[in-house]
């Protein structure tokens, strides 16, 4: 790999993507730029992989040197080849046991196939989540089948009572501490993935692999599960409309936000320049 050549990892909601989730005309130019010179775009979101694509195939982002890193690091995606390059799931039988327990305290938990999010019932947040991500759902008769295969992540919400679901942090996923970690991605959104797991890990893979110095890294996002992406990657750059306190872990603050090309900034900063 050519010394010269930098990665960009780029965060999806909030960052890319506009408030309507649509990318900027000045976004997608500045990112076609990084792409003709040489350079790798990584999207790295907490969706779910179906999801991911439909984004990146929008934006152009599934020709070589574009990869998806999905469910915030438990999959990691060729586009161009077509192939999953790195997978880490969580054991299905704890998977289960932890859906059941957020179902016995009246939460919303979801799981995913490779295709569509699996619920047990039909409500508020499974029709909010769809609509923000573009994904199917399906209501399954059982835990069986909403686990048809180990989970790359389940995702517990609650968009009116941030309390009840951090309980259910507490008590039931702290505990399996080793095996699961679990953090926000917004206010209502609990993430559930194996331990070790993150977007921070992602990028030191991607580096690895494909042989591009962790030097030649930059980091684009807005939300507490960008954290350890933003912290890892030597350049950090935190869009001005982040979540608070995520500004706190990056190096740099961008001067427009999302909605007004941030991210179009941030590549002409430090990808381009």
């Amino acid at each position: 790999m050519a010394e010269n050549t930098r990665i960009l990892f780029t965060d999806l909601d909030g960052t890319l993507l506009n408030d309507k989730k649509e990318i900027t005309p000045g976004n997608q130019e500045a990112i076609n730029q990084a792409l003709e010179a040489g350079h790798k775009v990584v999207i790295s979101t907490g969706r779910p992989l179906a999801s991911g694509l439909i984004i990146a195939e929008r934006a152009g982002l599934v020709k070589e040197g574009c990869y998806i890193i999905a469910f915030n690091g438990g999959q990691i995606y060729d586009p161009f080849h077509k192939k999953t390059i790195f997978g880490k799931t969580l054991p299905r039988e704890l998977a289960k046991n932890i859906f059941q327990d957020s179902i016995d305290r009246g939460l919303h938990i979801q799981s995913y196939s490779d295709t569509e999010v699996l619920v047990l019932k039909d409500d508020t947040e499974i029709q909010k989540y769809v609509q923000g991500t573009e994904m199917r759902y399906r209501v399954v008769k059982d835990l069986d089948a909403a686990f048809p295969m180990d989970p790359y992540k389940i995702l517990a919400i609650s968009f009116d009572d941030r309390p009840k679901i951090e309980k259910f942090q507490r008590e039931t996923v702290d505990p399996l501490a080793g095996t699961v970690r679990s953090f926000f991605s917004n206010d209502a959104y609990l993430e559930i993935v194996p331990e070790g797991i993150s977007k921070g890990f992602a990028i030191q893979w991607m580096c690895r692999y494909l042989d591009v110095p962790l030097e030649n890294s930059v980091a684009a996002g807005d939300a507490e599960n960008d954290v350890e992406m933003l912290e890892t990657a030597h350049v950090g750059a935190v869009m001005c409309n982040a979540f608070p306190g995520v500004a706190d872990h990056g190096d740099y603050v961008t001067e427009h936000d999302n909605n007004h090309d941030g991210l179009a900034e941030i590549v002409r900063k430090f990808i381009l320049n």
